[in-house]
């Protein structure tokens, strides 16, 4: 279906662009909020439905949503709505390890995705929201307006624009991206579609990394019948914690007297966790309760201490908070007890290609000596590189050598203000410019997981709407 025209009369023009969770919810949102006068939505995403982005376009039956169903909704005051959808409709039937034995439901990743189609879908269709499948190559300031280019030599002129991006791929580390470019096994980006084609089945594979992306690589490797050996290295050698056996209630507060350091916070954290021990509660209330309060335990912490905490703990908080699906623990779990997955603390120093093999240099963490190891594959799962994401798109680059964006002083996205309006270099904040979605964390703390991101999206449509009832009132004042 071809996207109606633009309308040309004095109809505020709202532009987003992305059209993954955080953009689709922001479209999703706003085409349903109070907005003094209805504004045009155009949403800008290549993919044929919106709502999907690059964690919910997947169709690897390994890749599953790592939260319960009955937590996951595109509305934050219905949280049971994704699950209801999929009872409705039976969404579940072909998958028979859906179901956990305590009756939680983890379907696979691509469901949540068709979920959110779906209530786009009649959104697109009235005309409310109008889907541009194309991408996004220019973004430029020009008579109090935005001026959006695409891909497809359309031209969008926007009153307001909210990026809500997809995440930048990962960065392998060091050298190894252009000592192992030549290499047809090493893969550097898995998100990539058929990335891990190239993976044969007896294959000895190193992964590094070892977060929920390496996670996932694993637990896909092994549906496709790999039997090889694998080892996951990272710096710390963390391994991302499951679920608990039942629901485990929130425990401690961290608020009433916000820690004023990262040391602070940690000590803090670790002896609600000793407490909690002793009633029966296990890490998972704690570390809950620190998500839930989440927004205000950021707010008090200084940058420099935010800083403190990026570089020391986060690896250590990911790893407790963005927990894996049982099915995907039940895959690591068999591979470690069979010996066929070494997770190992420590870093690659150097890597290079010797006919058909990776000859790879590990350094482990407490160990002086080096090892030498051979591979057939290098995959890299590092995470998304949040710090670089300038360099991700020339017209986030062209934005910020224009005076309109500049990275979040802790390295975790764009900086914004704590109405998510996006600061330059001079740390003047547009308040027509709106950042969506994880690009925003560095201001608003914990902005990764599922229901985060969808609290996120509904609070951007509704400073949206908060600036289009302005807009309007003084436009036609009574």
């Amino acid at each position: 279906m071809q996207p109606k025209p633009l309308p040309t009369s004095e109809q505020p023009v709202v532009a987003i662009i992305g059209g993954g969770i955080s953009g689709a919810g922001v479209a999703y949102h706003l085409a349903r909020a109070d907005c003094g006068e209805r504004p045009a939505i155009v949403v800008f995403e290549p993919r044929a439905e919106l709502g999907r982005g690059l964690a919910y376009d997947t169709a690897d039956p390994a890749h599953r949503i790592n939260v319960p169903a009955a937590k996951m909704s595109l509305q934050p005051d219905d949280l049971g709505e994704f699950l209801a959808w999929i009872e409705a409709r039976d969404a579940v039937a072909g998958d028979p390890e859906a179901r956990q034995p305590d009756g939680s439901l983890f379907p696979r990743r691509r469901l949540f995705g068709e979920y959110v189609a779906s209530l786009l879908k009649p959104l697109v269709e009235d005309g409310s929201v109008r889907h541009c499948r194309a991408a996004v190559t220019a973004v430029e300031a020009r008579a109090g307006r935005w001026s959006i280019r695409d891909d497809r030599g359309g031209v969008t002129e926007a009153d307001i624009v909210a990026i809500a991006t997809s995440h930048p791929p990962p960065v392998a580390p060091g050298r190894l991206a252009s000592r192992l470019a030549a290499h047809p096994r090493f893969v550097a980006d898995t998100t990539k579609p058929d990335a891990l084609e190239v993976i044969r089945p007896h294959d000895r594979v190193l992964v590094i990394g070892n977060g929920l992306t390496a996670a996932d690589v694993i637990a896909s490797l092994a549906e496709r019948g790999h039997d090889g050996p694998v080892t996951a290295i990272s710096r710390r050698g963390l391994r991302s914690r499951g679920h608990p056996p039942v629901p485990q209630e929130l425990f401690g507060d961290f608020v009433s007297s916000a820690a004023p350091s990262a040391v602070t916070l940690l000590r803090g954290i670790r002896a609600a966790i000793g407490a909690a021990k002793g009633e029966g509660i296990s890490w998972h209330g704690v570390i809950d309760q620190v998500r839930a309060q989440g927004y205000d335990l950021w707010q008090a912490l200084p940058v420099a201490e935010r800083r403190r905490l990026v570089r020391h703990l986060r690896p250590y908080w990911d790893v407790h908070r963005f927990r894996i699906a049982p099915q995907v623990e039940a895959v690591l779990d068999a591979a470690v007890a069979a010996g066929r997955l070494d997770i190992l603390a420590g870093s690659v120093v150097d890597a290079r290609i010797e006919g058909e093999l990776i000859l790879c240099t590990l350094q482990p963490r407490y160990q002086r000596q080096p090892l030498e190891r051979r591979y057939d594959a290098v995959i890299v799962t590092t995470g998304p590189a949040h710090g670089g994401i300038l360099e991700t798109q020339p017209w986030l680059a062209a934005l910020a050598a224009n005076g309109h964006l500049t990275l979040d002083p802790t390295g975790l996205g764009l900086a914004c203000t704590e109405r998510s309006e996006a600061i330059g270099p001079s740390g003047k904040a547009d308040p027509s410019l709106l950042i969506s979605g994880p690009l925003a964390r560095g201001t608003f703390g914990e902005l990764m997981g599922l229901p985060q991101v969808t609290e996120h999206a509904f609070f951007i449509a509704g400073e949206i709407a908060e600036k289009l009832r302005t807009s309007a009132t003084n436009r036609h004042p009574a």
